[in-house]
């Protein structure tokens, strides 16, 4: 026989478990409910716009074809997102493939969406925008008489490609201008050089990236293999020119950086809801280049893959970032095939510094900030001949020199002879050395480069 007590006990266990039970079938039973709510959603959501297309086919003005209507929800659907996703009909999806191997047809300058306005990101070299004076930061209001208000990104870039020879206007507004300018361009065949190169000064080394593209890494890899056979050893220094480079592959501005960023460091980190789109780039080991000082130059202009490069040289203390600050464009876009040859370009992911930055809207912040300023085209050389010096006044005496580069003075005769056997540079690379002369940022860096060294070797010295 129980106990009274033992059988109230009883009692009120069974009561618990009932309730508990209770509990569990009445949370089992919500979870189900708004997830039957959730898919519920996502259906009527889908009816309204079969609803809508059936209406427009049946009562629109004109014939509509339905592919055109779905091509255009798409796009929509997707400039609803960020600036940067997009749907590529089959033509223009083929055309984004060629782009990334260097060649296309057009003006040559990399756009994108901000704040409601289509703006200039950055021209690329060489091209009909640059050599027209398009510059980064302008807006574009109208492309011929089409204002681009309500155009999205793959439809400017249809109206501004084009056969060779024929004729575009964009009108622009950028800081300074009172209204509007007119812009008349010639389209032509984009020829975009990734890598160029050249010697600024004996020891120290300039290479310019341009654009991110299949074989940018392979063209720096030459590139630096010239400059260090061109000085006949190691570089004192390098200033590596990312302005106005709009970016492009990423895996390609990984490859840059790990020539510079030491074995098994971080180099760039991407992170998304998908778990395909969080990973991380490390430096692989070998092929790295010696521990010389390096000058990275950016603007408005740098974006993207840029960004990854000048971020993780500058997390590394492995370069000093000069110039102005960049862009802002930190977020990774994936390329993904569809059924019918178009394409859908995804922002799935966000990209990051190794120390953890965000670039998204925000840039680089360069170490010195450094201005773009116009110099005068009257070279030093003219400038220093309008001094009077001792060795101009008549009867002067020569100095006696028992310095270790006393006998350098006596072989300038020389070494003339010897500059003009050598072969001479190509086209390109004579216009890149006379716009470096007059480019102030540039110059800046040099100098740089320059007092880094004298300093080490004061310290050497001690």
């Amino acid at each position: 026989m129980s106990a009274p007590g033992s059988r109230k006990t009883r009692v009120i266990a069974g009561f618990a478990m009932i309730v508990a039970v209770l509990v569990s079938f009445i949370a089992i039973s919500s979870q189900q409910r708004c997830s039957a709510e959730g898919k519920g959603s996502d259906y009527e959501s889908i009816e309204l716009f079969t609803d809508v297309m059936a209406i427009v086919k049946k009562s629109y003005v004109e014939e509509v074809d339905t592919k055109k209507l779905i091509y255009g929800a798409i796009n929509g659907m997707l400039s609803s997102l960020d600036p940067h996703s997009s749907f590529m009909p089959p033509d223009t999806y083929k055309e984004m493939k060629i782009d990334t191997k260097g060649a296309f047809g057009g003006l040559g300058i990399e756009i994108s969406i901000k704040d409601g306005v289509l703006t200039v990101i950055s021209p690329i070299e060489d091209t009909p925008a640059f050599k027209a004076g398009i510059k980064a930061g302008d807006q574009i209001l109208k492309i011929d008489e089409k204002f681009t208000k309500d155009l999205n990104i793959n439809d400017a870039v249809k109206r501004m490609r084009g056969l060779k020879g024929t004729k575009v206007t964009l009108t622009i507004m950028r800081d300074g201008l009172d209204r509007p300018k007119e812009f008349p361009l010639i389209r032509d065949i984009i020829q975009v050089k990734s890598v160029r190169f050249t010697m600024m000064d004996s020891g120290y080394g300039y290479v310019r990236i341009a654009q991110f593209q299949e074989k940018t890494d392979e063209d720096l890899g030459k590139a630096l293999k010239t400059l260090k056979d061109q000085n006949k050893g190691e570089l004192k220094g390098l200033v590596l020119d990312m302005r106005n480079d709009p970016g492009g592959l990423l895996d390609q501005a990984v490859r840059v950086a790990d020539h510079f960023v030491p074995d098994g460091q971080l180099i760039v980190y991407t992170e998304g809801r998908e778990k395909d789109s969080k990973m991380q780039f490390t430096a692989k080991r070998g092929g790295k280049e010696p521990s010389y000082p390096i000058v990275v130059l950016i603007n408005g202009g740098s974006a993207s893959a840029s960004e990854i490069v000048a971020g993780a040289l500058q997390d590394h203390k492995r370069a000093i970032v000069m110039g102005t600050q960049s862009f802002g464009k930190g977020s990774v876009q994936t390329i993904i095939p569809l059924s019918d040859d178009s394409g859908l370009r995804l922002t799935t992911a966000r990209y990051f510094t190794p120390k953890g930055r965000s670039i998204q809207a925000k840039g680089i912040t360069p170490d010195i900030v450094v201005e773009r300023v116009e110099l005068p085209k009257e070279s030093a050389a003219k400038k220093d001949g309008m001094h009077l010096r001792e060795k101009d006044l008549e009867n002067h005496f020569e100095s006696e020199d028992k310095s270790e580069t006393a006998g350098e003075a006596k072989d300038v005769k020389k070494d003339e002879k010897k500059e003009k056997k050598e072969d001479k540079k190509d086209e390109r690379t004579q216009k890149l050395d006379e716009n470096l002369k007059n480019d102030y940022q540039a110059m800046r860096a040099l100098d740089l480069l320059k007092g880094w060294e004298l300093i080490k070797s004061m310290d050497g010295s001690k």
